[in-house]
């Protein structure tokens, strides 16, 4: 990953309502129709947005890759400046536009929420083309995709486990869980149910009693990472792992769904280095984007869809046991798989 000039086609845009940018990367399409969610922040510049769309972007193409879905990746960006107010016209104003833009790509690009956006946004988008997931039921769509997202991580976490521990069972185990979002706290209710001994923590101190009234022990979110744990589960921003928090880490095992984990690749070498098995995020993260794609696009049933997102734990054991026999850390072994299919893809193409 991180190759310059890699991306099919990148698109920015300012909206013809809103007078804000808009960014739609594509990273690629070799095995089908990109999709990646679409995320409404505020940036220093709509340059930092047009890095992050680049960057997110090409880890969907990776994602879906060893997933085994037939889809590429790419990612919507838009970026506010730090004192544009969002008013709620302004907001539907900008979702307007892009629901154009996404329009325009006559279904070769897809979206679905992200950081900022939400179901309802999606019902938005949808007035313009029928590529927008994740809509509330009432409205066609799977709804929010935090539940299937924390089945897939509980799935990758038990299949680490089997390679940490030798066992996949986390009862006993002490699992910190940094971010008690939707997605951390459907983690932290499966685990608490399996005997785990769960530790969780959040920027959003409003959060703090809801845990505690879960049973969950309390750690303030500059502590989590270095909080004594067996299981370190990032669920919230990325880039929290650097070369220099891995060597005081106390987890032998760290799997979750925050994007960007590592705030660059070598980090991955330093974590085999620490005899700690790291589970690629975009790898643990994948079970809201199977869900709805098996659902919406694909015509399963909750229960097809379920068992799939579940088939993470699979996917996670054999990178893990690729990465064994073959000495290489398990960003390496994900990545080769994903580079297997799109080889293929692209030598289908050129076969044809």
């Amino acid at each position: 990953m991180g190759q310059a000039f890699a991306h099919e086609h990148v698109v920015i845009r300012r909206g013809v309502r809103s007078r804000l940018p808009l960014i739609i990367a594509v990273h690629s399409r070799a095995l089908g129709p990109a999709v990646g969610g679409c995320r409404l922040r505020r940036y220093d510049t709509w340059q930092d947005g047009l890095a992050d769309a680049l960057r997110l972007s090409e880890a969907m193409t990776y994602k879906a890759a060893v997933a085994g879905l037939d889809f590429g990746g790419g990612k919507t960006v838009i970026a506010l400046d730090r004192g544009t107010e969002l008013t709620a016209d302004l907001r539907e104003a900008v979702l307007e536009d892009l629901g154009e833009l996404i329009a325009s790509f006559e279904g070769s690009y897809r979206t679905g929420p992200d950081i900022g956006t939400g179901p309802e946004d999606m019902v938005t988008l949808r007035r313009f083309s029928p590529y927008a997931y994740c809509a509330p039921e009432a409205h066609g769509g799977t709804g929010d995709s935090g539940g299937p997202t924390a089945t897939g991580v509980l799935a990758a976490l038990r299949a680490g486990a089997r390679h940490a521990f030798g066992d996949a069972s986390c009862t006993g185990r002490t699992v910190v869980i940094a971010g008690f979002g939707s997605v951390g706290s459907g983690i932290a209710a499966g685990l608490a149910a399996e005997g785990a001994h769960v530790v969780v923590s959040d920027v959003e101190q409003s959060r703090k009693d809801a845990a505690l009234a879960s049973g969950y022990r309390w750690v303030e979110p500059d502590q989590a990472l270095l909080a004594p744990a067996d299981i370190l589960v990032p669920a919230a921003v990325g880039g929290v792992l650097d070369e220099a928090v891995v060597p005081r880490l106390t987890a032998r095992l760290v799997v979750g769904p925050a994007n960007n984990q590592l705030t660059e690749d070598s980090v991955a070498d330093s974590l085999a280095k620490h005899g700690i098995v790291w589970v690629p995020d975009y790898v643990a993260s994948a079970g809201g984007i199977i869900y709805a794609l098996s659902r919406e696009s694909e015509n399963h049933g909750h229960e097809a869809a379920q068992q799939r997102v579940e088939g993470i734990g699979d996917t996670v054991g054999h990178l893990l046991d690729l990465a064994r026999s073959t000495g290489v850390t398990p960003m390496r072994a994900a990545q080769q798989i994903a580079e297997r299919r799109l080889a293929s893809a692209a030598s289908h193409v050129l076969d044809a």
